[in-house]
């Protein structure tokens, strides 16, 4: 029998993230940078090679045993029947997560030893990202619903210390608090889901709970059963975590935390969680028709609201924040229609493309001295060669251009929702007019960013690129953004899906052309037309924006002010951070200040309290006048007493009770 020592001691690939980031955080302040980024990205780096070797090992373990890997390292809680276990798993989704968190996580530390060199808190910083790869790891390695929540609240902690990383500026700590609260809102619907899950299959073990609930029947739509109800629930925290409507307005602001915070949390892993536990609960909501109809409207709705904001938006960041937005809904989209690997594929390729994307803008600002707005760029394409040259790549990745690695994972989305609708096509059709906007305002960022005539002060702006830490990892996710969508190439030409059928182990067999019984070759050459429709939306929205940015600088401008209310709607985010404030945020507050605070608090518990401290003060200060150091006064005291104490032995009534046992 094979021996598997890696994945025997699973633990060990969370672990070293987490003792990186208390080495940091306990020692860290008295250390230079490079002792600190030693130990940040020595850790980290560790992990990623603890989790190939373990990569390894389980292909080895799953080609001789067909079973994932499980083991169950110590009981954690045990209270009457309710049993959770620090248990770890691998299988072929975990793969999947744990490489993309590890490796691109090690990347982005590499690139933050350059890019925050200059930043107070250095080894503050490192240690909270060191933290979060550790709680991202507990939650893609989970065996158990419990245990991932745990990842999934730890998460939600670092985001917070790392988006109020400047916590001297309020807008950063504002967004930190956004954020936060926000996530809990999502946080609470996933506790009761949970709650329901364990109330009616008695674990919440992934195994037990999905073998338990694969027998039951489907229910059809809308039957609000159990597993509507639970995955409903699941649902919210994956929308609060994954920036889903109506919970997505904390993402935007989160562009407050330094930049490779932005690629790490809020572009390549945090914001997919929710997606992979829509995915790793495949069973639950494969069994519900309104719970899958209702993920996919939502990740349509989603993907093609962000994209139009992200239309007229000016900060650099920004941009990227609402395409994350807009791409985390096309995931969803494809684990609504059932197509899980595609959405898992696209997660992966979103991953290489996205945080290159990120750190290509934080290369731009870091060459511009801090200056975010596009407006005040331009030209810089022969300044910073490499930058542009690797955020080119990853454009054209997200645009969907071939044979970049999104172009794979969008169209294997947009063919599932096309085949997955029933005859209805809205969903396939608001996804192509996404594809179009994304094209449109990511070009718009390369024109107005790299294009045209400088629009800085090139007498007081000193353009540079950027130093080596942070141009290597942008050129390894630009090769990664180039290639990682090959392993679906095959399918375009009839031949396999590789990555499709690396997690069939986990969802089944691909439901690629290869499936389709007898329309398998009207299927592929449905799905080549497809490819093909979605590449000229792309191509379309690259002319729009060339037309508009380059050829005609003026135009944008012109149209702009001719649709001003569109133009205004749109640039102040259709208002739904206003709606909040006014709908949400003023009432609790109001509620807070007035009823919680001045009435229950001051109003009632002070003021209880507050009465019987003057109670017994005006008691006290009457007491004490009779203290007045006059023997006569004393005298008469006592003989008052007396009289008092004869009346009531002598008069006291009949019936009633005798007075310290005197009488019977």
């Amino acid at each position: 029998m094979p021996t598997y020592p890696m994945l025997e001691y699973l633990w060990i690939v969370p672990l070293l993230p987490l003792l990186g980031s208390a080495v940091n955080g306990l020692f860290g302040t008295k250390w230079p940078n490079k002792i600190v980024n030693l130990v940040a990205i020595g850790s980290t780096g560790l992990s990623f090679l603890g989790a190939m070797e373990a990569v390894r090992e389980f292909l080895d373990h799953f080609a001789q045993n067909h079973q994932p890997f499980h083991k169950i390292f110590f009981t954690w809680i045990a209270a009457g029947n309710f049993r959770a276990d620090f248990d770890l798993q691998m299988d072929q989704l975990t793969v999947v997560m744990v490489l993309v968190v590890t490796g691109v996580g090690w990347l982005i530390h590499i690139y933050a030893t350059g890019y925050m060199a200059h930043e107070g808190g250095y080894y503050r910083f490192f240690s909270y990202l060191n933290l979060f790869m550790f709680f991202m790891l507990i939650l893609v390695l989970a065996a158990n619903y419990v245990l991932l929540f745990v990842g999934w609240e730890g998460v939600g902690l670092s985001s917070y210390l790392l988006i109020g990383f400047y916590f001297l500026k309020k807008s950063a700590s504002d967004a930190g608090k956004k954020a936060f609260i926000v996530n809990r809102i999502g946080d609470f619907g996933f506790m009761l889901g949970m709650f329901l899950l364990f109330k009616t299959f008695g674990t919440l073990d992934f195994v037990q709970l999905f073998s338990k609930a694969d027998p039951w029947p489907a229910e059809t739509m809308g039957h609000l059963g159990t597993f509507t109800i639970a995955c409903l629930l699941l649902f919210m925290g994956a929308c609060g975590k994954s920036a889903q409507l109506p919970l997505y307005v904390w993402l935007p602001d989160a562009m407050e935390g330094p930049t490779p915070v932005s690629a790490l949390i809020h572009a390549a892993t945090m914001v997919t969680a929710g997606v992979y536990v829509v995915a790793r609960s495949h069973i639950l909501f494969s069994h519900s028709e309104t719970a899958m109809l209702a993920v996919a409207m939502v990740g349509c709705a989603t993907a093609f609201f962000a994209a139009t904001i992200g239309l007229v938006q000016t900060d650099i960041k920004k941009v990227l924040a609402y395409s994350t937005v807009s791409q985390l809904g096309y995931m969803f989209l494809a684990c609504g229609v059932g197509a899980f690997s595609a959405g898992i594929f696209h997660l992966m390729t979103h991953a290489f493309f996205k945080a290159l994307l990120f750190l290509a803008a934080g290369s731009v600002i870091h060459a511009m001295g801090g200056e975010q707005d596009m407006n005040r760029m331009g030209g810089l394409r022969k300044k910073i060669k490499w930058t542009f040259a690797t955020m080119l790549t990853a454009t054209m990745a997200i645009a969907g251009i071939p044979p970049l690695a999104g172009f794979f994972s969008k169209d294997a989305i947009l063919f599932s929702a096309f085949q997955n609708s029933g005859g209805q096509h809205l969903l396939y059709l608001v996804g192509l007019l996404t594809a179009l906007l994304t094209s449109f305002y990511m070009f718009r960022l390369i024109f107005l960013t790299f294009h045209g005539k400088p629009r800085y002060d090139e007498h007081h702006v000193h353009v540079h690129e950027s130093p080596w830490n942070m141009l290597v990892p942008l050129a390894v996710l630009a090769v990664l953004s180039i290639i990682g969508g090959w392993l679906a190439a095959p399918a375009l030409w009839g031949g396999p899906d590789y990555f499709a059928n690396f997690l069939a182990p986990v969802f089944g067999s691909p439901a690629g052309p290869e499936a389709v019984s007898e329309g398998a070759v009207g299927a592929h050459q449905l799905e080549l037309v497809l490819a093909g429709v979605a590449v000229g939306a792309a191509l379309i929205g690259l002319v729009v924006a060339y037309w508009l940015y380059l050829k005609r600088p003026g135009k944008a401008d012109g149209l702009a002010h001719s649709l001003k209310p569109a133009y205004t709607t749109l640039l102040n985010k259709y208002y739904v951070d206003e709606l909040y404030a006014a709908v949400v945020v003023r009432p609790l507050l109001w509620i807070s200040a007035n009823v919680l605070w001045k009435a229950a608090d001051v109003g009632g518990i002070d003021g209880a309290v507050n009465g019987i401290a003057d109670g017994a003060r005006a008691i006290g200060d009457g007491v004490r006048h009779a203290q007045s150091g006059n023997t006569r006064s004393y005298a008469v005291w006592v003989v008052v007493g007396a009289i008092v104490i004869i009346a009531v032995i002598f008069f006291w009534p009949a019936n009633g009770k005798p007075v310290l046992g005197l009488v019977r």
